[in-house]
């Protein structure tokens, strides 16, 4: 894999900010956020003065039931393409449902949900992955997601997991130890025993974000502070490998350049001092220096309860002077002997009775897996996908995303809490993003805007893009069904919904159209040049022919 460095997801609202932090090596960019022909003036200075951007998509859907849709994968291969991407990456996720293969409408999550850790849904994934390499110009690497509930009848850990997607497909991973804490504080997950298990050969780069608690569990809101529970998982992995990348999210509540900076540096203080402690040979910290949060209301077994103390402490590293403490702790823990030693990175475990392998995991070596091929060398030759294994995929995650977004019945084995909490918080986010992409709305309903969007959004799947959301959302607004509107509000929401919603013109009326008024501007150019030259009329200039 490249070697990236330190890096920052890039937004427009940061794009300022980005440009002059000290020390930035590369930038990652939402895929769908951008157009390679209309790049944004910051990210093309960005790339002119060498900064290395990759793209993320988050529109893919490869957990998803069906081949991941040609049109996306196009999309996503042009702007590598563009950018000069030394790689590109997606989720572990499905981000819609329902369609061709149920005979049911077409429903849209509008954020990421976890797949089934099950052998179906790995046979799914992998098939979908192969797509995907085939189409896309640069390596992909997939990232693992946080999430709020957990499916029943799980096959495999998340470790198990994503090994043997990347021994079956040979593709990268973007590993976030955000989302490893997030599902250590809502699902029970050891951290560590994930880590422990991932072949680090094939570590992309590292995302590190911030989160908050709300309603008795953890949210990945990449919109407030990294916490130190979150380094410290950094912390673990970097003492297993040296990644390639390691980069800060920050999607909202954007703090100012020095608050940027702080984060950056806490982060590059946990790699440094990890790597220096694998360069002086020093044994890496036991598996007990992570702990799991205690069990408690509305934790691990899923309930929507607000009880209970927090399971990750509230303070954050953000300032200069805790990254410098804390990169001292992890220095200190890494130079401590394990009483017991740990598994290398990726490595089989010991038979009862023998030694567990050993090592520090350097990414680039090959190693061998369980099944005793080389993890370097992807095995293709697992059978083909079942067309029997997608329907049930399809049936599942169908089922799961209705009773999200539609008020359907939960689904057998689900917990009913936890589903009502993922449920209002697609909302929460769904609100987000149609008040970023039509911005116009929270302005002409004002403070009101997020609470009938809410409303409106509860029982209301979407089933097109965000931009088509915002259309249907001010259409119900308008309806004798809507609330009740001052008139002057009216009359701004009407006009705005017209002007949106109004049939573009055919392709060929435009083409005509563009073409008269070319001839038009070069008739006019023509007719006054040789009007200059000659006194002849318009009609002997219009037929005479050169000499």
């Amino acid at each position: 894999m490249a070697h990236l460095g330190t890096g920052i997801g890039w937004r427009p609202e940061i794009a300022g900010h980005v440009e002059e932090l000290p020390g930035l090596d590369w930038v990652e960019v939402v895929a769908e956020n951008i157009c390679p022909g209309h790049l944004p003036d910051a990210l093309l200075r960005l790339r002119e003065r060498g900064t290395t951007i990759v793209p993320h998509g988050v529109s893919l859907g490869l957990g998803g039931p069906e081949p991941p849709d040609p049109a996306r994968l196009a999309a996503l291969a042009e702007r590598a393409g563009a950018l000069g991407a030394p790689l590109v990456t997606e989720h572990i996720a499905f981000v819609r449902a329902g369609g061709p293969l149920t005979a049911s409408p077409r429903l849209e999550a509008g954020h990421l949900l976890p797949v089934p850790r099950t052998r179906d849904a790995l046979d799914v994934l992998c098939a979908n992955v192969r797509i995907a390499q085939d189409a896309l110009p640069v390596p992909l690497a997939l990232e693992n997601i946080a999430a709020l509930i957990s499916w029943p009848g799980e096959e495999l850990t998340e470790g198990q997991f994503l090994a043997e997607l990347v021994e079956r497909t040979g593709v990268g991973l973007l590993i976030d130890v955000a989302n490893l804490h997030t599902n250590a504080v809502n699902r029970g997950e050891d951290p560590s025993a994930v880590l422990d298990a991932l072949p680090c050969h094939a570590l992309a780069y590292v995302h590190v974000a911030g989160g908050v608690e709300r309603d008795g569990v953890w949210h990945d809101s990449h919109a407030h502070p990294v916490t130190g529970p979150v380094l410290d998982v950094l912390a673990e992995l970097c003492a297993r490998a040296d990644p390639p990348g390691v980069l800060l999210e920050r999607d909202d509540d954007f703090p100012g350049p020095d608050g940027l900076a702080a984060e950056l540096d806490a982060i590059r203080a946990v790699v440094t001092s990890a790597r220096a402690a694998r360069t002086a040979g020093a044994a890496p910290a036991g598996r007990g220096s992570l702990s799991l949060p205690e069990a408690g209301p509305g934790r691990g077994a899923g309930t929507d309860g607000d009880g209970g103390a927090p399971a990750v402490p509230a303070e954050t590293v953000t300032a200069a002077a805790e990254a410098a403490g804390l990169a001292a702790s992890v220095a200190a823990g890494a130079a401590a002997a394990d009483a017991r030693a740990r598994p290398a990175c990726g490595a089989p475990p010991a038979a009862p009775g023998q030694p567990a392998a050993t090592g520090t995991g350097t990414i680039g070596t090959s190693t061998t897996t369980a099944t005793g091929a080389t993890a370097g060398a992807p095995d293709r030759s697992d059978p083909p996908t079942t067309e029997a294994a997608r329907l049930r995929l399809a049936l599942a995650q169908t089922a799961l995303l209705s009773s999200l977004v539609a008020g359907t019945p939960a689904p057998d084995g689900f917990d009913r809490g936890r589903l009502g909490v993922q449920s209002r918080a697609l909302v929460r986010k769904r609100a987000g993003v149609i008040a970023r992409v039509a911005p116009e709305l929270p302005e002409i309903l004002g403070p009101r805007f997020r609470a009938e969007f809410e409303d409106y959004a509860r029982n209301r799947p979407m089933t097109g893009g965000h931009r088509q959301d915002a259309l249907n959302f001010a259409a119900h607004v308008l309806s004798p069904a809507g609330p009740r509107l001052e008139p002057a509000v009216r009359r701004r929401l009407g006009r705005w919904w017209r002007e949106r919603s109004r049939p573009a013109p055919p392709l060929r009326h435009r083409v005509a159209v563009l073409l008269r008024g070319g001839v038009r501007r070069l008739s006019g150019l023509t007719g006054a040049r040789r009007a200059q030259a000659s006194p002849a009329t318009s009609s002997e200039t219009a037929f005479r022919r050169p000499v």
